[in-house]
C-alpha cells in the first residue's frame, strides 16, 4: 500500500490534536495551506502536522501568531521542516523570550509590595510609581486625573 501522501482536515486535526476549527483558523491566517479537491474538500500535505507542532509549540512558549507566521514564511513551502530549520526559528525567538522572561520577574518581584489598590499613586507601589514620582504632580490618583 502507497503511503498517503496527502491528508483530510479531519486526519490532520486527529494527527495533531488540534481543533478542525483551529486549523481553519490557521489556515486563514497563512500559517499552513491546503488545496481543494474537485469535491472541493481541503487536502493537507504531511508537512502541515510538523508545521503545526511548530505553531502548537510556539503558542506554548509565548510566540505570537504573527510572529510565528513570519517564521514559517521564511521556511520553503511544501517541505517537512526540519531539525535545522526548528534550530534558526527558536534561536530568532530566544532574545524575545529572554526579554518577555526579565518582565515577568521584575512584575512578580514587585508584586510583593503590591497592596492591590488600584490608586496607582501610592508611595511604595515599585510598578507603577516607583520611587513616588507622580507625588510632584500632585494629589490623589494621578493617573486618573483627565489632563
Amino acid at each position: 500500500m502507497a503511503p498517503v501522501t496527502e491528508l483530510t482536515v479531519g486526519q490532520v486535526a486527529a494527527r495533531s490534536g488540534v481543533a478542525v476549527s483551529a486549523l481553519h483558523f490557521y489556515e486563514a491566517r497563512g500559517l499552513i495551506r491546503s488545496h481543494r479537491t474537485s469535491g472541493n474538500q481541503r487536502r493537507y500535505g504531511r508537512d502541515v502536522l510538523r508545521r503545526v507542532a511548530v505553531i502548537k509549540v510556539a503558542q506554548e512558549v509565548g510566540i505570537s501568531l504573527a510572529e510565528i507566521g513570519a517564521a514559517l514564511a521564511s521556511l520553503p513551502e511544501g517541505r517537512t521542516p526540519t531539525r535545522d530549520d526548528w534550530s534558526l526559528l527558536s534561536t530568532a525567538w530566544r532574545d524575545g523570550l529572554d526579554h518577555k522572561i526579565a518582565q515577568l520577574k521584575k512584575l512578580r518581584d514587585g508584586l510583593t509590595d503590591c497592596i492591590g489598590c488600584g490608586c496607582m499613586s501610592i508611595d511604595k507601589c515599585p510598578l507603577r510609581n516607583k520611587g513616588d514620582r507622580l507625588a510632584r504632580e500632585g494629589t490623589g490618583a494621578r493617573r486618573l486625573v483627565a489632563g
